[in-house]
């Protein structure tokens, strides 16, 4: 399966939507969210799609946001989503919490950590697990966005052009 990745829009639905068009041009079957959403309007355009959100920081009405993200039928998973894709477990947060970050890295019980707050593009492998952080869609000069292919085992950060 094709995930796609985005973060840390705050609230940039123009960001938010190219992201999108981009992710969904090159096949993208699931959308993951990593945190700072920024509003309901980013929520929007998740609408109708498989997808999951964790809260960032920023996001300062979680259980505002939670609620809504229920009504259009998105997954909000508050600060951690854990779930599997094609076999593989999948971490998601935002990246705020750096011991809870360690915490999944070090109980080597997942495949891949996604997480946004850097707004900097990561790809490492730390023993066992794969970080990933697709880089954010505001607040940085190139805008990215990533492409994981659980399958396949890769990763490709995209240029999102606004």
């Amino acid at each position: 399966m094709l995930v796609g990745i985005l973060s840390d829009t705050h609230d940039r639905v123009d960001a938010m939507a190219a992201g999108m068009a981009l992710l969904r041009d090159r096949g993208a079957e699931m959308f993951v969210h990593c945190g700072d959403v920024g509003g309901q309007r980013v929520l929007d355009l998740l609408c109708g799609l498989k997808s999951v959100v964790v809260w960032g920081n920023s996001d300062f009405d979680q259980a505002g946001l939670s609620r809504y993200a229920a009504a259009l039928g998105i997954e909000g998973r508050g600060l951690l989503a854990e779930f599997e894709v094609d076999g593989k477990r999948i971490a998601v947060t935002h990246g705020h919490d750096r011991r809870l970050m360690d915490r999944i890295v070090g109980g080597g019980q997942h495949d891949y950590l996604l997480h946004g707050h850097t707004h900097v593009a990561r790809d490492e492998r730390v023993g066992r697990v794969r970080i990933v952080n697709p880089g954010a869609l505001c607040r940085t000069t190139k805008k990215t966005v990533a492409l994981l292919d659980v399958r396949g085992d890769r990763v490709e950060h995209l240029i999102v052009a606004v």
